[in-house]
């Protein structure tokens, strides 16, 4: 028999008041995920992925009002009280936020925040979350870890603060852990090392996962599916490797083409995506993305595409000129050598 999901999200939408009018930050997003499967959640800064993250955990946002249905484990998360999602905050759920800097207590020393959660979700003795600190930091890859307790997170580079953020993440085993943007304001070499480390420990802890990004290079090889979002709104989903190999909405495509190719023998060239993200508070009707796609015509913006599937492939897009998937024999140095 086939599993439930461990997270259905269906119609979720989150809309913020602000003295502008009503930002439609996440505007009608469904998607399943799988026990032990990662979800990369990719779209330009501004599409609305971090607030659908705090929205998918009912994390409070100011001004915000939040309707649809997030569903945990069989159990309705957009209805639960404050006190049942506390249960649910870092027992089950856990996030990585962007900013580690920001998100760890400044004046409170790493060993209490390892240790406060699995305390009071765990029950377990003071010695006994001390001890599994220090495997936990061992484990991400922190040196040292004894003494790396002791330390205040100012202390600490920004590499082993982001190591630490998800080693609080991993405290209490959840079921489900959010990255969002887990590599801002890193140095490249860290980023990779960051996100490897994220995909082994999600892999090990036999956790799900959703990986937020704005680059769809670093879903790749770390995710099982992808979902391209836009102005609040999921315009492709399916397998990451397919989605990679062919996409077929036109601004996964041309997110894909944004990076150059070093290996088509022509090193194709740097591409920008001409124009820039809707008005989240008058967004177009139709496809959003309909104003900066070459390919866009009336029947893209009355009433617009909604997301169908890729003949009888497990892959979904809303576009009524979707790119054409070019044969295998054609095709040079991958997706920019097409």
């Amino acid at each position: 028999m086939a599993m439930d999901p461990l997270l259905s999200v269906e119609e979720l939408k989150t809309y913020l008041t602000s003295s502008r009018g009503v930002v439609k930050a996440v505007d009608g997003v469904s998607f399943t995920l799988d026990r032990g499967q990662a979800l990369g959640v990719v779209g330009e800064s501004g599409s609305g992925k971090s607030v659908l993250a705090r929205a998918i955990m009912g994390l409070p946002l100011p001004n915000a009002a939040r309707s649809g249905h997030v569903r945990f484990d069989g159990r309705e998360l957009t209805t639960a009280s404050r006190a049942q999602l506390r249960e649910v905050w870092g027992k089950r759920i856990a996030m990585v936020f962007q900013d580690p800097a920001r998100s760890l207590n400044p004046v409170v020393r790493v060993e209490r925040q390892l240790t406060e959660g699995m305390r009071a979700h765990l029950g377990v003795s003071r010695s006994e979350a001390r001890d599994r600190a220090v495997r936990l930091l061992a484990e991400v890859g922190v040196p040292d870890p004894e003494r790396r307790l002791t330390n205040y997170p100012h202390q600490l580079s920004g590499g082993m603060r982001q190591r630490v953020m998800i080693a609080v993440a991993l405290s209490c085993e959840p079921d489900l852990l959010i990255a969002d943007e887990p590599t801002t304001a890193l140095d490249v070499t860290v980023q990779r090392q960051i996100l490897d480390l994220l995909r082994r420990v999600q892999h090990d802890h036999g956790m799900s996962m959703i990986l937020i990004s704005h680059d769809l290079a670093v879903v790749a090889g770390r995710t099982d599916r992808v979902a391209v979002m836009y102005a609040g709104r999921i315009l492709e989903t399916g397998a990451t490797a397919g989605i990679f190999a062919a996409p077929r909405h036109r601004y996964t495509d041309a997110l894909l083409g944004v990076a150059p190719s070093l290996t088509h023998r022509r090193h194709s060239r740097f591409r920008l995506i001409d124009g820039e993200l809707p008005d989240p508070c008058a967004p177009p009707p139709g496809c959003r993305f309909a104003p900066r796609c070459p390919s866009a015509d009336a029947a893209c913006v009355t009433p617009g595409p909604q997301l169908r599937r890729d003949g009888g492939l497990d892959h979904m897009f809303a576009c009524l000129h979707p790119v054409e998937p070019v044969p295998a024999d054609l095709v040079e140095g991958g997706h920019n050598g097409r």
